[in-house]
């Protein structure tokens, strides 16, 4: 995949953050070369977080994420530092731009408190060090610059690059279930909710992944998924399915053939399988007047059948045999409260980057309420959720 097609779930997210006029936007514009945020002597210029999705060398693909300074004041302010601090949910990597001439203050050290419990690395950059009589040296996670005149600002970059690659993912979607040769089968149903004219991302993903690693990838409708299998010169190593299509696939696959979905790949991927298995044994608990709270990633047009809002529900309420209620989030909307709900069923999460599914499912855990994914719960409620995460052992060991 190249620099400039690289999906921005998938780049790493630095965040810069600090109090108003210490010239966050000032050095953000220096590190980047573009005029990215606005800048002013005037105090809280920006106003709410500035995303840009970019090439960053020597780093490459790159989320910068310019924040509102967290000494903001009034309703409005108060509101603006919660955006500011709500994208720690979201970086991998923290930059904290302190007023070199002013130095670390109060509120600098809870943003460096935040970014130790939340276990971002962090680098903290004293700007206007140009005001400065004399420069300290250089420690290892601080840096003096001048984003005036450029001082340090290509080693901040060399810097912010050498702590990205301590954070870069090394979980793989698929390419560590398979090997070079094998057969993959990708089955893709077109229906009223499919995307005219191209596969939705994490169809594009595994496929990329597959061919990147030398295996070949098979791609057909559940329709026509029976001669596809027929057709086949060899036993496939895998079939993945999208999990709307979960029973009629299973029915399909020889039981010898391994069967899992996208969601649950996913699930693996960007959060945590083990505590998605886990949540979706809670769908057999669930009471009347339980809420469950769905929740998408990404935004899109509903469509009449739509599984989050129509046939998630639908599959639920059948199981369940329940009265059971329903709320519904998408895109960067989550709860800061889950007490009102009995269970979670997030998407694959295929738009969100991994530290802000891994960090919705922490929130989860410590609100003590249970968090699953689209193909794992449809696969539990299709009685084929053992059969889907085989190839997984410690997922597997939740269902013994």
């Amino acid at each position: 995949m190249s620099l400039n097609n690289t999906v921005s779930a998938e780049r790493i997210h630095i965040g810069f953050f600090g109090l108003r006029n210490a010239g966050k936007s000032s050095v953000v514009n220096a590190v980047t070369g573009q005029s990215l945020s606005l800048v002013s002597d005037v105090k809280g210029t920006t106003t709410d977080p500035v995303k840009k999705a970019m090439e960053l060398l020597p780093l490459g693909p790159v989320v910068i994420i310019d924040t509102p300074g967290v000494d903001d004041e009034g309703e409005l302010g108060e509101m603006r530092v919660k955006r500011a601090k709500q994208m720690l949910n979201i970086v991998d990597i923290a930059v904290l731009v302190v007023d070199a001439p002013k130095g670390i203050q109060t509120l600098d050290n809870e943003l460096i408190s935040l970014f130790k419990k939340k276990n971002i690395p962090y680098i903290v950059v004293f700007n206007k060090s140009d005001l400065l009589s004399e420069i300290p040296g250089n420690k290892e996670n601080e840096i003096y610059v001048s984003a005036f005149n450029g001082d340090n600002i290509n080693l901040l970059k060399e810097k912010i690059a050498s702590f990205a690659k301590q954070k870069e993912n090394s979980k793989k979607i698929i390419a560590d279930l398979i090997e070079k040769g094998d057969i993959v089968v990708l089955v893709v149903p077109i229906d009223e909710s499919a995307p005219r004219g191209r596969l939705i991302l994490p169809q594009q993903q595994v496929i990329r992944e597959l061919i990147e690693n030398g295996a070949a990838a098979v791609v057909c409708r559940d329709t026509e998924l029976s001669e596809t299998l027929d057709s086949l010169g060899k036993k496939p190593k895998l079939v993945i399915t999208d999990s709307q299509a979960f029973g009629r696939v299973s029915e399909i696959t020889p039981d010898d053939i391994p069967l899992t979905s996208f969601s649950i790949l996913f699930a693996r991927y960007k959060g945590d399988l083990v505590s998605a298995v886990r949540g979706a044994a809670t769908l057999d608990k669930l009471k009347d007047g339980d809420t469950v709270l769905i929740s998408e990633g990404c935004t899109h047009h509903r469509q009449c059948n739509d599984i989050g809002t129509v046939k998630l529900p639908n599959w639920i309420k059948n199981h369940t045999k329940k009265n059971v209620d329903f709320a519904f989030t998408s895109g960067g909307e989550f709860p800061d409260d889950l007490s009102d709900y009995a269970l979670v069923v997030h998407c694959g999460a295929c738009m969100l980057n991994a530290r802000e599914m891994q960090s919705r499912m922490g929130f989860a855990a410590d609100c003590g309420v249970p968090m699953t994914n689209y193909g794992t719960a449809i696969a539990h409620m299709h009685g084929i959720l053992r059969r889907s995460v085989e190839l997984f052992t410690d997922a597997l060991k939740e269902l013994e």
